[in-house]
């Protein structure tokens, strides 16, 4: 693969790069719009800054995404192609147990270390998958979701573009979750979530429009 570029410079983006390392890729810096933190270090590389201060004639590049915000990550992708950077291919720990078996991926997402994922998963752009998540089989993901540490996700499971999904949250089989929302951490999900909605509890339940 080419040389990478990572949309942030924190936790997340940070597991990304011990990511790409341990795919033998080499990362150039992180990218971060805030002026403030063009210049600084984080874990021995540099923030570059902005996508317009990184010179595209130094290196053919490809760019993927540290970041959980689900909204700022499709912004950052939009904004990536528009000013004609190449998305990574997905970048997948060398840990994670997945079949090939119907296995379908998109451009510019992540599934971090010790993660399983059963035949038949289908996930969409810049999808990222925390450490130790669990996605059953026939399962399908839109574009942009966010899957937190440890969440759990039974089998025929729909989850659409733009949902976070929190720490530890558990789906039960057979659940369509809807676009633009959040499962809070630890929740149970016994049933059909609407679009733009913030579920939460033990079973959870809507506590309120987004």
């Amino acid at each position: 693969m080419k040389p990478l570029l990572i949309w942030g410079c924190g936790g997340l983006g940070r597991e990304v790069l011990v990511i790409a390392e341990n795919l033998g890729i080499e990362v150039l810096g992180f990218l971060d719009e805030r002026p403030e933190m063009k210049g600084q270090i984080v874990e021995g590389l540099p923030i570059i800054g902005d996508l317009n201060d990184y010179d595209a004639s130094k290196s053919n590049v490809d760019v993927t995404f540290g970041i959980g915000d689900p909204f700022l990550k499709s912004r950052l992708y939009h904004k990536t192609i528009n000013n004609g950077f190449q998305i990574s291919p997905p970048l997948i720990h060398p840990s994670v147990i997945y079949t090939k078996r119907g296995f379908e991926i998109g451009p510019g997402s992540v599934i971090c270390a010790g993660s399983a994922l059963m035949v038949q998963v289908k996930l969409g752009i810049a999808i990222n998958i925390n450490q130790l998540c669990s996605i059953g089989h026939d399962c399908k993901m839109g574009d942009f979701v966010t899957v937190s540490p440890g969440v759990m996700i039974s089998g025929n499971v729909s989850i659409g573009n733009l949902t976070f999904l929190g720490t530890g949250a558990v789906i039960r089989e057979k659940i369509n979750i809807g676009e633009q929302s959040i499962i809070a951490g630890a929740a149970f999900i016994g049933k059909d979530v609407p679009d733009k909605v913030l579920m939460a509890g033990v079973p959870a339940i809507e506590k309120r429009k987004l």
